[in-house]
């Protein structure tokens, strides 16, 4: 059930990003007086582009976008950095001229441009020649959308989509269904391309159902751009509309790279400030309290599905059924210490190393302990959808009231609900106001903190 696509070119982003804020420092240097090179305006250039690039999307380039499309990111980058800066030389250095202001936003464009096309080519000249950065794909259906989606992926090599296979759902719809969904899993496909006019409602829920419990990417191939629905993602393949049913904002690599970067921050403050010398306190107390060790570790499931060990102050007594059942209210497990620490949720305090390693985010949907994850993922529909992101400390789940034991279907179900709808809205807003509400809550007490 793990998600492998392939997607390794991950790092491109990050990297091209470090490249263009060297060619836009260095070109200080060379194409504008001594002067202007001072920390100030090095750092204000480097962080009107970085915030200007969040919101207008520069990096967010893929294999189907279009040459023009990237052009008109870059113009509409460079005419923001022309305004910064204009704006900070006529502030502090008016006799710098204007001739030599446009020769740097000139030459930064050019230079900018170059590797910006050149990274797109050639990871299209790598697709083609060397076969890599390939995503494995399905279409289901039938129909002209069909067969132009197909002489499509066999006519654009350099796209880096490999069809293994269509089943056009002519003979037996219900089996070809079954058998395209044992294919998927078999050969480990990363996306599924669903045409509308072949697929019923049903089936078109079954698509989707399938593809959320086994961590696939759903596409849908309308009939005609008529078809196309409202609050719906839809991406060009040439001239062929495809829809994307789902779009998850910390998909994108610069918000990816953005919440890590505050994961990491608010990780280390979080150690430097508070567990330095907290840690050291309560390893005494629970040494005293009860026999055993200081941290409790227990497996996990993450992002993609991945199993990493997560990090809590011990709380319980050591027992053979810690990995198998929850925690329930007055459990004669915890001990005298540990009811505190469960009740100020100062337990959780060490996975803010999981947050530094990587394996967890400082908000994010709950990881539940492996047993409970296989049992949830058959059980409750859509469960698996958690895990396109990376789990948290706390979640819009928690905050709403749905922590802890997992006393009826409710809790759970209402659980996959925040989660999914935090997976699909995420903004750093939101995760600071989760992170305010866990505090405020903290502090007050909740009822399922036991």
């Amino acid at each position: 059930m793990k998600r492998k696509t392939g997607r390794y070119s991950g790092y491109i982003g990050p990297i091209q990003t470090v490249l263009d804020l060297l060619i836009l420092n260095l070109l200080i240097l060379v194409c504008m007086r001594p002067a202007m090179s001072n920390f100030g305006y090095h750092t204000i250039v480097s962080t009107f582009w970085l915030a200007i690039s969040y919101y207008s999307g520069f990096y967010e380039v893929y294999r189907y976008t279009k040459e023009t499309q990237i052009l008109g990111k870059l113009i509409k980058q460079f005419f923001f950095i022309s305004l910064v800066t204009f704006a900070y030389v006529g502030y502090k250095y008016k006799y710098v001229t204007t001739h030599e202001v446009w020769n740097y936003i000139f030459v930064c464009f050019a230079a900018v441009a170059f590797l910006k096309f050149s990274i797109f080519y050639l990871l299209r000249k790598y697709r083609l020649f060397y076969g890599g950065n390939l995503r494995k794909v399905v279409i289901i259906g039938n129909g002209k959308s069909v067969e132009e989606l197909e002489f499509f992926f066999n006519d654009n090599p350099d796209y880096g989509y490999n069809l293994l296979k269509i089943f056009d759902l002519k003979s037996n719809k219900k089996q070809g269904l079954e058998e395209a969904f044992n294919f998927v899993l078999e050969n480990k496909v990363d996306e599924m391309y669903g045409a509308l006019n072949t697929l019923s409602n049903n089936d078109v829920e079954d698509l989707i159902n399938f593809a959320d419990n086994n961590l696939k990417t759903i596409k849908l191939l309308p009939d005609s751009k008529n078809t196309l629905l409202r609050n719906l993602a839809v991406e060009y393949y040439g001239y062929i509309p495809i829809i994307s049913l789902r779009t998850i904002p910390l998909e994108k690599e610069i918000n990816k790279r953005f919440k890590r970067i505050f994961d990491i921050g608010f990780s280390l403050l979080i150690i430097v400030l508070l567990l330095s010398w907290l840690t050291p306190i309560l390893a005494i107390l629970i040494k005293l309290d009860s026999k055993g060790p200081v941290f409790f570790k227990q497996k996990r499931n993450g992002l993609n599905y991945e199993e990493f060990m997560c990090y809590k102050f011990r709380s319980m007594r050591l027992n053979p059924i810690a990995d198998l059942e929850q925690v329930q209210k007055n459990d004669p497990r915890i001990t005298r210490l540990g009811r505190f620490l469960r009740k100020s949720s100062i337990d959780e305090l060490p996975q803010f190393f999981n947050v530094l390693l990587g394996e967890m985010s400082v908000v994010g949907p709950r990881p539940h302990m492996v047993s409970h994850t296989e049992m949830y993922a058959k059980s409750v529909d859509k469960f698996m959808v958690r895990h396109f992101i990376k789990p948290g400390i706390t979640g819009l789940a928690q905050i709403n009231g749905y922590r802890g034991e997992v006393e009826t279907d409710k809790d759970i179900v209402n659980r996959v609900r925040f989660d999914i709808f935090y997976l699909e809205n995420w903004t750093i807003l939101l995760d600071l106001k989760i992170i305010f509400k866990t505090v405020v809550n903290a502090i007050k007490g909740e009822e399922k903190a036991y």
